[in-house]
């Protein structure tokens, strides 16, 4: 996140150092990220968002350098994650924050809501299932051949020894022909995510979010979490690894719930039609 207002802070959540990104003065936003990214996923939202007059908070995940990295697989357990987000809030020096996640940082984020609701102002999710219409849906769609990958990162050692293969070959062809949009990700910003992915123990952390919680009942803080805050859901139609089925019944969990559609975008909505995203953040927010 090389940008002239960014600053960095360190804080310790659950024995870890965390490094989070801040920029700008305001009602506290915090944004977190997805795999296999870190807190630059938020790249063209940040100057927008404190233009808008709110100051931006982005943690590098645990794991995820420069964030520390442990060889603990079960210091990813979701329960850590969440406290992870509340220790970002404490450090905002408000009462309570918007939170904006993406991928993992969406699932991270509908745990939080429903965990420390009184630490919550509004929540924007992006691409990213309530987890208890997922688990509904697994097996009664297309989505278990979607989430083919993270049954294969269940395996040990070999999603690793495959995914650095040749330089992280299929993880940058990932960035490369997931997107709708094919210039979502210059060259620069994938060898970032790279080069931050193969420092040492980061990829085997990256994927230990998947093998602890698709393997504990810590996904339970997920698949039963209700929000009473504000949800916006953002969703690019064109995501290859979810249904847009996933959306069915969402009401069911967040009860003031905006969905908003955007059928000209992939997984990476936020990278693929920064401006769209950034006009409903900035509208939603300001509420």
């Amino acid at each position: 996140m090389a940008h002239p207002r960014i600053r960095y802070k360190e804080i310790l959540s659950g024995g870890l150092r965390l490094t989070v990104g801040m920029a700008g003065e305001g009602p506290p936003i915090i944004l977190l990220h997805g795999f296999p990214e870190n807190a630059y996923s938020w790249r063209n939202q940040v100057e927008p968002l404190v233009q808008a007059g709110f100051s931006v908070w982005a943690p590098h995940m645990r794991g995820y350098p420069p964030s520390e990295v442990s060889p603990r697989q079960a210091d990813y357990n979701l329960r850590y994650l969440v406290r992870d987000v509340a220790a970002v809030v404490e450090v905002t020096g408000a009462p309570k924050a918007h939170v904006v996640g993406h991928d993992w940082g969406g699932i991270v984020a509908w745990a939080f809501a429903g965990r420390f609701p009184e630490m919550l102002d509004r929540l924007v999710i992006l691409n990213a299932p309530h987890m208890g219409i997922y688990y509904e849906k697994l097996w009664r769609s297309s989505q278990a051949a979607r989430s083919f990958y993270a049954a294969f990162f269940q395996l040990p050692l070999l999603p690793e020894k495959l995914l650095a293969a040749n330089d992280y070959y299929l993880l940058r062809r990932m960035f490369r022909i997931m997107p709708k949009h094919a210039e979502a990700f210059s060259r620069k910003d994938i060898d970032y995510f790279i080069t931050q992915l193969a420092k040492p123990g980061a990829l085997t952390a990256a994927l230990s979010y998947y093998r602890e919680n698709f393997r504990s009942s810590a996904m339970e803080l997920a698949r039963t979490a209700k929000v009473s805050a504000p949800t916006l859901v953002i969703w690019g139609e064109r995501d290859p690894a979810l249904g847009l089925f996933l959306l069915e019944g969402l009401e069911r969990f967040a009860e003031d719930l905006t969905i908003r559609r955007i059928p000209d975008a992939g997984h990476w909505v936020h990278s693929e039609v920064p401006g769209k995203v950034n006009a409903l953040l900035i509208d939603f927010l300001k509420g």
